[in-house]
């Protein structure tokens, strides 16, 4: 038997293996691929896949964009499902539309922001569910996503064995012992979901079927999505090529292993995997011809549709629906991919010849001076495309102008580079859509003065990689000259491809050069007097209570242009946090945000943002950031507070025998609190001298005589004796009170703080304040569910046996006597690892350091 600690050892080896493996697992069978697909590849010529499209009849066409509607409408059941699985009801008309612009992203990009999660993230959200359970409801679709193309993939195999066994080199029995083995555990897993929603291990995990009927349901909308996506590629083949249940299985099999690539979209593995599968089978040109027109059909033109849905909404937003403005509100993202899109298709036809159609009526009609020009700046417009898309992302307004002009100026070109229905439909969406969308690009920036990231940098040049040898491959016949350059003819596509390519190529090492030669961003200061008091003044002016935070001068401050609004932050290693939501009025944030996240990552750094509120996370998503759950916020709404009730029972009576005790309670002003500084300090040394302790920073104030004179303090006596205080946190308004730095002596009574509190809310109360902040009560209110993620699973098993590190239950329970509201609060910081190292971080820059994180 293996211990539990071994079991645990074992696992967190394996995750931190994960990527290194998968990595390895990836380029080795890209090279089995490559070696596989060397012969293959020298039998097929750019004509000839040329004509293998060409010569595709309507009829297959037609029969793949109906498999294309059926699968995409499939594809809505998985949301559909996943909703009703975590509780939220939404209307199937915001389902569809949420999961088709989803799906249509995802299938075609899949970069990044560029992914279904955030536009569920935002449409749902309009729609009314909490983030957690959209959450869940993604991680449902991607369990059975999985275990449906493994079903499917399964039975295709097991019908389908003995088409299969000679190109896996297994014997045909294996194969169907394989694929029985599947369709039984599969079997098996729906008989459990009928039998019980729960399954316990020792160990105390627990796994939460779902119902037998929903799982059915979501095994046969899998089952349909699959199969119809197959058929889309199938319809595309020539007739009798292969038989359909083979074919399935080799399409589960390509699919999967494009998904584990980790390459948008699954290209170029996809492709290669059917190449080698079914080479044999199918002619290599009216298979790879095939497998064109399959990511037309299935991949761009849903995206096109995507557009044009976006267009739709446009025409009409005099509608106020929360669904519909977040649908508009996706138009950056939406644009950005459909301006990659044209980018690449410009840069692709750019370096692949004309049709003979277009070249013969070039010769007749348009001067060869014009014919270069527009091939040249076409191409050039195609490269500055995928650097504007990236502006998309930031919603700048400088990118939407340059991507309007630069898709206006592509249509002009298109007429003397050979008039194709195609180009200008896809142009001219792209055009229409930017048009339309004016309003969404706020942000009034230079798009030169943007630092491009060197992964933006690095998928240029891969794209650039890509077009060269797609032109190596469409002019292999062509025997390279050095007087190729020099030539000028209607029909010389060959040099006008390498004129193009060659300034592409120039132009991006230069435009890399200038990002990695600029000079560095000025140094971080903390703020001055000045700005702490341009700072309170934008305090008094909101709602949140803990903005008062800024006074303590241990952040350093960053303001919009126009002074009203700022984002406190701190630096610790390579994290950039920035404490709470931006501080000021909402429609200076999203700009405030951006700023923020190009500064850190101007400085190689990762940003992030530490307990941000529910009703901003749209902000953060739209940015590229991603979200995780920290814990919630406990809040007492004021005017109905009483200590009647059965609930705040336990606070009444420590109340009861705090006031026998003759405690008395009084607030300071700000301006008085100098002449108390003494007591005061006298009980914070005696209560940091019994925890052992330091003072903290960063979320939480310190003992500093400056900062505590900014605002009010409570203070607590007992026969005249000070013998505990709170600094408070109030802003203007009188929306939200809280308490900061708490600290009582050693031989306060017991009850004195609840006592404090109980004062402080019946004070606020009185003066007319909403509510009153009693903090976070951090990993509180993690998911326990069995769609939960790992980073929920971990917090939910730390807040439980984490007691030795922190009071995790022992906070809660003490805020729970006031009987609060709970309010979640997030972590928005870049995926991957970096979650957890800007956790880590956080604990730094609150402890002080390492030897103040040790120390207590």
């Amino acid at each position: 038997m293996i211990s539990r600690e071994r079991k645990a050892w074992l696992l967190a080896g394996f995750r931190r293996w994960q990527p290194w493996l998968v990595t390895g697992f990836v380029l080795f069978v890209v090279s089995l691929l490559y070696e596989a697909l060397h012969g293959l590849m020298a039998e097929l010529s750019y004509a000839e896949l040329v004509g293998a499209v060409a010569d595709t009849p309507t009829s297959a066409i037609a029969m793949a964009l109906v498999a294309t509607a059926i699968s995409y409408a499939a594809l809505t059941g998985y949301d559909h499902a996943s909703l009703r699985f975590v509780g939220a009801v939404v209307p199937y008309r915001i389902v569809a539309r949420t999961a088709f612009i989803a799906y249509a992203l995802a299938n075609t990009v899949g970069l990044g922001v560029l992914t279904g999660g955030a536009v569920r993230m935002r449409m749902y959200g309009a729609a009314g569910v909490e983030a957690g359970a959209i959450s869940r409801a993604i991680a449902f679709n991607a369990g059975a996503f999985g275990i449906g193309i493994t079903a499917v993939g399964a039975l295709a195999l097991l019908w389908g064995a003995a088409a299969v066994a000679p190109i896996a080199h297994l014997p045909v029995g294996v194969l169907q012992a394989v694929a029985a083995a599947t369709v039984l555990a599969t079997a098996l897993l729906i008989w459990l979901c009928f039998r019980g929603r729960t399954l316990t291990w020792r160990e105390g995990l627990t796994l939460r079927l779902p119902s037998g009927p929903l799982a059915v349901e979501q095994l046969v909308v899998s089952a349909v999505d699959i199969v119809a996506s197959a058929a889309v590629l199938w319809c595309l083949l020539p007739g009798g090529s292969i038989g359909f249940p083979a074919f399935v299985g080799f399409f589960a099999i390509a699919t999967v292993l494009g998904i584990i690539s980790h390459v948008p979209g699954g290209l170029g593995v996809f492709e290669a995997i059917m190449l080698v599968a079914l080479g044999g089978a199918v002619p290599t040109d009216r298979l790879a011809g095939a497998l064109l027109l399959y990511r037309l059909t299935y991949h761009v033109l849903p995206l096109l549709l995507a557009l044009a849905l976006l267009i739709a909404t446009e025409l009409r937003r005099g509608a106020a629906a929360p669904v519909t403005r977040a649908v508009v509100s996706l138009s950056p993202v939406l644009l950005a991919a459909q301006t990659l899109i044209v980018g690449v298709f410009l840069l692709a036809t750019g370096v692949t010849p004309a049709t003979v159609t277009a070249t013969d009526l070039l010769s007749l009609e348009v001067p060869l001076p014009l014919v270069e020009a527009a091939h040249f700046l076409g191409s050039i417009a195609g490269l500055a495309l995928l650097f504007v898309a990236r502006g998309m992302l930031q919603r700048l307004d400088a990118a939407w102008w340059a991507g309007l002009g630069l898709a206006g100026a592509s249509l002009v070109f298109a007429l003397p580079r050979g008039l194709s229905i195609q180009e200008v439909t896809i142009i001219g969406l792209l055009v229409a859509a930017l048009a339309l969308s004016r309003s969404q690009f706020t942000r009034r920036a230079s798009l030169f003065a943007q630092r491009f990231s060197g992964g933006w940098l690095a998928a240029v040049a891969s794209i650039l990689a890509v077009l060269t040898g797609l032109l190596l491959f469409a002019y292999r016949d062509v025997e390279y000259r050095h007087e190729l350059w020099w030539e000028f003819e209607i029909d010389g596509h060959a040099p006008r491809a390498l004129r193009a390519l060659v300034a592409m190529a120039l132009i991006t090492l230069g435009f890399a050069l200038r990002q990695l030669l600029r000079p560095p961003l000025p140094p971080l200061v903390l703020p001055d007097a000045t700005a702490l008091s341009q700072a309170m003044t934008v305090i008094a002016d909101q709602d949140h209570a803990d903005a008062g935070l800024a006074l303590t001068g241990d952040k350093p401050l960053l303001f919009s242009e126009s002074g009203r609004a700022f984002i406190m932050f701190g630096r610790r290693n390579r994290s950039w946090v920035a404490l709470f939501d931006p501080v000021g009025p909402r429609d200076e944030w999203p700009e405030l945000v951006w700023a923020f996240i190009e500064r850190a990552r101007d400085s190689a750094s990762r940003p992030s943002f530490y307990q941000v509120r529910p009703q901003s996370l749209p902000i953060y998503l739209d940015a590229g950031l991603n979200v995780f759950k920290l814990g919630e916020e406990a809040y007492v709404p004021l005017p109905d507070f009483s200590l009647k009730g059965r609930n705040r029972g336990n606070l009444r009576t420590g109340y009861n025998r705090a006031e026998r005790e003759g405690l008395q309670f009084e607030v300071i002003a700000a301006d008085d609190v100098a002449a108390r500084i003494t007591e005061l300090r006298a009980i914070s040394d005696a209560w940091l001298g019994a925890h052992n302790t330091a003072e903290k920073g960063f979320s939480l104030g310190t003992f500093d005589p400056a900062y505590l004179g900014r605002q009010p303090v409570a203070i607590i006596r007992q026969e005249g004796r000070a013998v505990a205080f709170a600094s408070l946190m109030t802003t203007g308004r009188k929306v939200e009170a809280s308490v900061d730095l708490m600290r009582h002596l050693p031989d306060a009574p017991k009850g004195a703080m609840d006592f404090l509190f109980v004062k402080l809310l019946s004070h606020f109360q009185a003066e007319g304040y909403q509510r009153f902040s009693l903090g976070m009560a951090p990993l509180s209110g993690m998911a326990d569910h069995t769609l939960a993620s790992n980073w929920h699973r971990f917090g939910g098993l730390l807040f439980a046996h984490g007691e030795h590190f922190y009071n995790f239950q022992g906070l809660r329970n003490f805020k729970e006597k006031f009987d609060p509201v709970w309010e979640p609060r997030y972590l928005a910081s870049p995926g991957g690892v970096a979650p957890l190292l800007v956790l880590s971080d956080i604990a730094l820059l609150i402890s002080g350091g390492l030897k103040g994180m040790v120390s207590k």
